[in-house]
Order: C-alpha cells, then sequence, then structure tokens
C-alpha cells in the first residue's frame, strides 16, 4: 500500500457523510487508489475485549469484503447503511479501487487527525453538517478542526443551503 494513493473519507453513514463520499469518488478516486473509510465511535460504544486492544490505534484496515458481513458489523458495532454500501460497491467496480474501513473510537476532532498520520492518507474527504453559528461556537465543528490540525490536504464538502 506505500507507493498508492490513500484517500480518506470520513464517515458516519450519514446524509452529510454519503455526499463527501460521492464527492471524493467523483473528484479524487482514480484507478488503483486505495478509499479509506474512518469512522470514528464514540468511546462508550465498545465492550471489554476484542475492541479494547483497538482504543489506542483503531482498528485494522478491514476490507469492504469483511465490512459488509454482519458478523463484523456486529461485532465492531457499526450500522452501515445500504446507500453508503451500495456507492462503495459501484465505485470498487467501477473506478477498480481497494475500499478500506478504518474503525477509531473517541473524540472524531482527535481520531480523524490521528487517522490521516496512522494510516497514513494522501488527502482526506469529510462532511460539513452546516452548523450555525451559535451551535458551531457551542458544539465545536470537527471539519474546522480537522482543516487547521490535519497534516494533509483535507477537503470540506459542504451542505448546500437548499438541503435540509
Amino acid at each position: 500500500m506505500d507507493a498508492e494513493r490513500r484517500v480518506g473519507v470520513a464517515v458516519d453513514f450519514s446524509e452529510c457523510s454519503r455526499k463527501a463520499l460521492k464527492w471524493a469518488i467523483d473528484n479524487i478516486i482514480r484507478k488503483g487508489d486505495y478509499l479509506v473509510l474512518v469512522t470514528v465511535r464514540p468511546d462508550s460504544d465498545y465492550e471489554d475485549g476484542e475492541m479494547q486492544l483497538w482504543q489506542t490505534t483503531g482498528s485494522p484496515l478491514i476490507p469492504l469484503s469483511e465490512f459488509s458481513d454482519p458478523l463484523t458489523t456486529k461485532k465492531y458495532g457499526l450500522k452501515p447503511d445500504a446507500q453508503t454500501m451500495d456507492i462503495v460497491t459501484t465505485a470498487t467496480a467501477q473506478k477498480e479501487i481497494s475500499v478500506l474501513l478504518k474503525i477509531y473510537w473517541g473524540d472524531a476532532r482527535e481520531k480523524l487527525c490521528e487517522a490521516i498520520d496512522h494510516v497514513p492518507l494522501t488527502c482526506l474527504v469529510i462532511g460539513n453538517r452546516g452548523l450555525g453559528k451559535i451551535k458551531r461556537a457551542i458544539l465545536g465543528s470537527v471539519s474546522n478542526y480537522v482543516v487547521n490540525n490535519g497534516s494533509c490536504p483535507v477537503t470540506v464538502v459542504k451542505k448546500a443551503d437548499h438541503e435540509t
């Protein structure tokens, strides 16, 4: 995987992460690339045992064939939606790419920056929920933090004003 491009996309299986995924596939991904889906789960979403092994470094890179398996999704507490799975399955065939999933547990801002360095990623695409100024000030913006602290190019795919 060293000589290949590793394009990361932050996914939480929401509409804005699907939009970022589609944008990355349409605009950045090219034949032979690795598409690395990075998801961050809250700290409380893991049980004692195997997942605790990965709390610090994140899960191993999980190939598409494994993370579409119900046993794997249950093991990691994931609920990938059918639309996201369809997007990546189609891209794998059409663009001749490899799709991998990396799971982290903790604060999304920090863990996305860690993924950039640990995978390592060539670039990262992240969706923007379109929080208003007040909510963004209270909750903080994950995309803003990653843009300012990530060590690779970060593209933020914004939600259009007319979208809900």
